[in-house]
């Protein structure tokens, strides 16, 4: 079990890489068919555990297999090396569903940060990593400097409500924490067009306002601002 969101005690969970960041509070579906995978989630949803989500910093999602090395005489395929950020967030699956044999197509929310303090990966290509818990971003209201980007993220929200299919799985569902620094920054970094790299630096900073600051630049830069 992962303990509490009070304690930095260390846990082992399985981890799984992903060429995205995953933020406290935001939504992510994923489509499972690597056997490698589809256990860990079964295993996960039945014991109501979760799982670590990390960015890859080298290496894919899926393991593509190379042609083993010269005389290595296992004849056993040789995997491109993964690694990934030490940063990540705990998943919680919320709806699993099996629409085929050998597939899972999974809804899971971010919940909290950890660290990773090591990673092992096992022979049949699954990681496992020791993790800190990090502690939960502190409720900062959003100053009068930082409203426009808490107005624009409403307005966009408006607008795509009023579509027939809705919100889809985009990360914008409710409850929605408008005057909290740490959840607006959240879902701007998930909705922004930026890279992964800089989305995993804003959500390894621990001071909300800060993450906040960041992301309301981006939004000048791009442009992006509410009608008048």
């Amino acid at each position: 079990m992962v303990a509490p969101a009070s304690s930095s005690l260390v846990t082992r969970i399985p981890l799984f890489p992903l060429q995205t960041v995953l933020f406290p509070g935001g939504r992510l579906p994923l489509r499972i068919f690597e056997v490698r995978y589809l256990d860990m989630i079964a295993r996960c949803h039945a014991a109501g555990t979760p799982f670590g989500v990390v960015c890859l910093t080298r290496g894919g999602e899926v393991r593509v297999p190379r042609r083993p090395s010269a005389g290595n005489g296992s004849g056993a395929p040789a995997y491109a090396p993964e690694a990934f950020h030490m940063v990540g967030t705990l998943a919680t699956i919320d709806e699993l569903d099996r629409p085929q044999q050998g597939l899972m197509m999974v809804r899971c929310t971010g919940t909290q940060r950890f660290k990773l303090r090591t990673s092992e990966q096992l022979r049949h290509g699954l990681w496992m990593g020791e993790i800190e818990l990090l502690p939960q971003d502190p409720i900062v209201p959003v100053p009068d400097d930082l409203l426009p980007a808490m107005q624009a993220l409403q307005h966009l929200v408006d607008n795509l409500s009023a579509r027939p299919e809705g919100l889809g799985d985009l990360p914008l569902q409710e409850p929605y924490h408008w005057d909290d620094c740490g959840w607006l920054a959240n879902r701007w970094c998930e909705l922004l067009p930026v890279s992964s790299d800089i989305k995993q630096r804003c959500m390894v900073l621990d001071n909300p306002l800060l993450r906040l600051e960041l992301v309301n630049d981006m939004l000048e830069r791009l442009g992006i601002r509410v009608p008048h």
